[in-house]
């Protein structure tokens, strides 16, 4: 059975874009998961947005608030601002948006959610697959709004 049975096709297309974040650009979960959303909704991101993404992979690996919930605050913000949805709204969204995170992954924290913790050794991506699946849950997450 392959990682991808089960998936459906717009799954299928973050699992690639995912992989090829990690594996060929090097990014970092936070820049994976905005650039995998911005491709399913069609928005522009500017490249300062990406710059600003670097460090916020659990804090730059402090192992703090996880860079997929990060991912999806950022691109909550940017999306919300292009919708008009003005400020108060698009702060209560990323509140909910985090309440449900946490209500689905039991945590927001990267310390929490980071397969198998952290270790001196640690294998390169080790996210990638809960990657996969926080996009697909913020992207659904989005769409039920």
């Amino acid at each position: 059975m392959s990682a991808h049975d089960g998936m459906n096709s717009i799954q299928e297309q973050i699992a690639r874009w995912v992989h090829d974040h990690y594996w060929v650009e090097d990014h970092n979960c936070t820049t994976a998961v905005i650039s995998c959303l911005a491709k399913l909704f069609g928005t522009e991101i500017d490249d300062q947005v990406y710059a600003a993404s670097l460090g916020m992979h659990g804090a730059g690996g402090y192992r703090a608030q996880c860079g997929l919930v990060e991912g999806g605050l950022l691109f909550i913000g940017i999306h919300g601002s292009a919708k008009q949805l003005g400020r108060e709204r698009i702060v209560q969204l990323c509140y909910d948006y985090a309440k449900a995170f946490e209500a689905n992954y039991s945590s927001i924290s990267c310390r929490d959610l980071r397969p198998e913790g952290f270790r001196e050794n640690d294998p390169p991506h080790p996210c990638e697959q809960i990657t996969v699946e926080a996009v697909w849950f913020t992207y659904q997450w989005l769409l039920n709004l």
